[in-house]
């Protein structure tokens, strides 16, 4: 086959081409209107979007109770992209694809049979094609929705939204939850234990001993002042106080030392404690809504002149391939 027979320049191509007008115009004209009426009988779909950004708080006492030992970030700080991801991974949580299900009734919406018995794997199929996730380049997090009924859509946005916050506050919840409970046994085992020592402690003080090396000094040389002045009744009751302090002594000194040492780790604990109450017992917004779903006003999905020029340029260009093929002349 010779190069006359492959004329490819733009003369020879209009050539051609005015040559085949006709087959040309025709299977073009005839695409044109089957995708036109094709696109007509493509259901639908209105989108609806949320975007939001990720908190940096994981402590709600650390983020609000200010104390310079913590340097945890700014509780109004924008989370980044670690934060971001994780946002991700909670919104495709089966807690809420599930929720979301039950809520919206999207085995009826996506008219899914109920009895067919891969109604599940029809039904998430219809859920990851309708609802996607994904990071954006500032860092945010977008939530879109498709759906056929524009006003189901932007509820289903906004619905997912708010279970971010129950979904991350129940995972720390529970957390806190564990957390504050070890932490009151600790607290109250070292209380119980404090009290013990303060009621042994008023025991020793109630048999006279209140300050044990200002006694022992000050009864000594009373003792001895007794003795150089032949008072042997003072100088015997002396004696018994100072055998108290004797026998006493020791286990006063060791209570006073302890108790001190045992109450400073009871203030320690104490705001631990005081944390952890707060972690358990108190919950905060994980994130911050940029813009809300509204109900769209108009169908984002199908593109009809999308269908219609892709369809029409496609059978126009594999028309003249056939051609070209049939009659390379």
């Amino acid at each position: 086959m010779t190069e006359a027979n492959y004329d490819i320049n733009s003369k020879g191509i209009l050539a051609y081409m005015r040559r085949w007008r006709k087959v040309l115009l025709t299977t073009s004209l005839l695409a044109f209107i089957s995708s036109l009426v094709f696109s007509f009988f493509i259901e639908d779909k209105f989108e609806s979007s949320v975007i939001l950004f990720p908190s940096t708080t994981t402590s709600i006492s650390r983020a609000l109770l200010n104390d310079e030992n913590y340097k945890e970030k700014d509780f109004l700080e924008f989370g980044e992209e670690e934060e971001a991801e994780q946002m991700i991974q909670i919104l495709k949580s089966d807690e809420i694809k599930q929720h979301i299900i039950q809520k919206f009734d999207l085995m009826n919406h996506y008219s899914i049979n109920p009895e067919s018995e891969f109604r599940r794997t029809k039904l998430n199929r219809e859920y990851d094609k309708n609802i996607d996730f994904f990071r954006t380049k500032f860092m945010s997090v977008k939530i879109e929705v498709m759906d056929k009924d524009a006003e189901y859509a932007a509820n289903i946005a906004n619905e997912i939204a708010e279970m971010y916050d129950k979904v991350r506050n129940r995972m720390l919840n529970k957390v806190a939850v564990q957390a504050l409970g070890i932490v009151e046994g600790q607290f109250n085992q070292l209380s119980s234990e404090i009290n013990r020592m303060e009621d042994t402690l008023n025991m020793i003080r109630s048999l006279g001993v209140q300050d044990y090396e200002t006694q022992v000094e000050v009864l000594s040389d009373q003792y001895g002042a007794a003795l150089v002045n032949n008072n042997y009744k003072a100088a015997d009751i002396i004696k018994n106080r100072l055998d108290t302090l004797s026998k006493y002594g020791g286990k006063y000194l060791s209570l006073v030392q302890q108790l001190e040492y045992e109450r400073e780790k009871l203030s320690d604990l104490r705001k631990i404690y005081s944390e952890a109450k707060v972690n358990a017992q108190s919950t905060i917004d994980q994130k911050f809504i940029v813009n809300r779903a509204e109900v769209a006003e108009k169908a984002t999905y199908p593109l009809r002149w999308l269908i219609v020029c892709v369809s029409t340029l496609a059978t126009f260009l594999f028309t003249m391939i056939i051609l070209i093929i049939i009659d390379p002349r």
